[in-house]
């Protein structure tokens, strides 16, 4: 089955479709914000990437690249992704779906990190992820797994 992951324009139209999963929040109702205040329609440097099946967007995520000067995960400090809000609707599960979105941020060839949700470690494992060495001030309370292309490490915490 053809799974191709595109860039999400922000629009009415695809807003109407992110009301449909289960992370739906602060982000996506700032984003309406700023259409409804005439921002910019068909805004083209979304963060959000998904597939769609027909008309029904089925999957999606946002990838957000973070820069060198503030990595406190990877050695050699550099640019990474920070993946979130990944998601797959019930009906659409364990189609590989989730899994050629990741496949999608793993082709940027930069280290990854993400939080995942409760009940979704097996998955991430699956998908070559590890636990972050927790470190208290840089977490914060969240448990981050990471991804690392060929030639970078975790950074060591003291």
């Amino acid at each position: 089955m053809e799974q191709t992951v595109e860039n999400l324009l922000i629009n009415y139209k695809t807003l109407e479709k992110f009301k449909f999963f289960k992370e739906y929040g602060n982000q996506e109702l700032s984003m309406l914000e700023d259409l409804e205040n005439k921002m910019v329609e068909n805004y083209n440097d979304s963060p959000f990437y998904g597939i769609y099946i027909g008309d029904n967007l089925v999957a999606r995520m946002s990838l957000y690249k973070v820069q060198k000067k503030y990595d406190a995960y990877f050695e050699p400090k550099q640019d990474y992704l920070t993946l979130w809000k990944l998601e797959v609707l019930p009906d659409y599960q364990g189609k590989g779906y989730g899994k050629a979105l990741v496949e999608f941020a793993k082709s940027y060839n930069l280290p990854i990190k993400t939080n995942p949700r409760i009940n979704s470690h097996t998955f991430w494992e699956k998908m070559g992820f590890q636990k972050a060495h927790y470190d208290m001030e840089r977490d914060l309370g969240e448990n981050p797994l990471i991804w690392m292309p060929e030639g970078v490490k975790e950074k060591e915490t003291t």
